[in-house]
């Protein structure tokens, strides 16, 4: 069941945050937007590619109001370890945002994203609105990284819901025209050929 429209599940964990641990909880983001970011283990092929992608976009993450959180079930030490090796050699090398742990697999399995025969999670991506609701969700296989420019572009879309209470249609990019609710007088042309 999808999480979107709902009250996003709380957690509270230990994050890697330059390279110190910290416990680092949910609501410490309150009033911000919250994007949640599961793979499936450090020290593997795809996942660096995604949260070095991730970590340099970080900036524009923090211009739009937003938290960027990674989570996996790894330990705090195999996070440390991982940021503490370069990328060149697999590691992530220095980020700009949290890495939490989910070792209980609690976060994982509370998001419905956790493979228990595996013992780690789907690789998915919340988005979390200020006000703590679920408001994109989007969940796939291991083998495929994900697409860190459409991430970002659909904060950005959905923010500018938010924004204006207008629709944006398929393959919005900033500054292009939202849909207002008629934007045809569509509701007026099908009453009268009704």
């Amino acid at each position: 069941m999808s999480l979107v429209r709902k009250p996003a599940p709380g957690f509270k964990s230990v994050a890697v945050i330059d390279k110190e641990f910290k416990e680092i909880s949910l609501d410490d983001y309150k009033g911000k937007w919250v994007l949640l970011f599961f793979y499936p283990l450090d020290f593997t092929f795809v996942c660096p590619t995604e949260i070095t992608a991730l970590s340099d976009k970080n900036e524009e993450f923090q211009d739009l109001n937003t938290q960027v959180i990674c989570c996996s079930v790894d330990s705090k030490y195999a996070h440390l370890a991982w940021i503490n090796t370069p990328r060149k050699y697999g590691g992530v090398g220095d980020i700009n945002f949290p890495l939490l742990s989910d070792l209980k697999k609690e976060i994982a399995r509370d998001y419905d994203v956790l493979i228990d025969d595996k013992g780690r999670a789907l690789r998915a991506v919340f988005i979390i609105d200020p006000f703590g609701k679920v408001v994109l969700e989007i969940v796939h296989d291991l083998g495929i990284g994900r697409n860190v420019e459409e991430v970002l572009r659909s904060l950005k879309a959905i923010q500018a819901n938010y924004d204006t209470g207008e629709a944006c249609p398929a393959n919005w990019q900033p500054g292009d025209d939202t849909l207002k609710e008629d934007p045809e007088g569509s509701k007026e042309y099908f009453s009268k050929h009704a």
